[in-house]
């Protein structure tokens, strides 16, 4: 290789890193907001019945900061009505919507616009029964939240690290965090379904445990 081309090539790399954004979990005070999904059973039909914004501990999410992690256990509602139970909410009900928690820290400043953003970090474990799925995601939605790009993937135990490119548009909201869905559970109940802890600390080196390296671009309709 002559010089001229290792010097461009050298270029090109310090530009590539310069367009590159890597975030990771972070504490209780790290800006997380929450977001809950409702829909029907899939033997009702599946279809969306609503969404809004739902405070962090409403996601069944609990955060230690001594310990470093995070947990997220199976979303549970303490309202007895039937929409939500069968036959009625209690201890042995059964779920009557699947819900769809999202737990994610949200950018609005537009400096990522453009950028590559990695989202990194270590699942210490995930103990969900086939009953809840869990995910990590990075969205990036139109400015109105009309659509949304996304990368998804399965969350399993070790370190993960996905990425997306941004939109390079103005006033587009970016979105990273993890997602629990599932049927509903009464709130006595939901020990035997599991939950996954994600380290808030300090990330091991890839060689240390299973690195998840995904990455994609997928459009999709408003749903946070």
């Amino acid at each position: 290789m002559s010089m001229k081309t290792l010097a461009v090539a050298l270029a090109m790399a310090a530009g590539a890193a310069a367009q590159a954004v890597v975030v990771s979990p972070g504490n209780s005070s790290s800006g997380w907001n929450g977001y809950m999904n409702v829909f029907d059973l899939p033997s009702n039909g599946g279809g969306f019945i609503f969404g809004s914004g739902w405070g962090v501990a409403d996601l069944n999410t609990s955060f230690n900061d001594g310990a470093q992690t995070l947990t997220m256990s199976p979303n549970t509602i303490g309202d007895p009505n039937p929409f939500w139970y069968t036959p009625s909410g209690g201890p042995g009900s059964t779920g009557n919507k699947i819900m769809e928690a999202n737990l994610y820290v949200q950018d609005d400043s537009g400096a990522w616009a453009g950028q590559t953003l990695t989202f990194t970090g270590n699942i210490l474990s995930n103990s969900f029964t086939s009953a809840h799925q869990a995910k990590i995601f990075i969205r990036d939605f139109a400015p109105d939240y009309s659509s949304f790009n996304e990368t998804i993937v399965n969350a399993s135990a070790g370190v993960f690290s996905i990425n997306l490119a941004l939109d390079p548009g103005a006033g587009r909201h970016v979105q990273y965090g993890f997602q629990v869905k599932g049927a509903c559970v009464w709130f006595t109940d939901v020990a035997p379904f599991g939950n996954m802890v994600v380290s808030t600390g300090a990330i091991p080196a890839p060689g240390a445990a299973g690195l998840l390296a995904l990455g994609g671009l997928v459009a999709g309709r408003r749903r946070r």
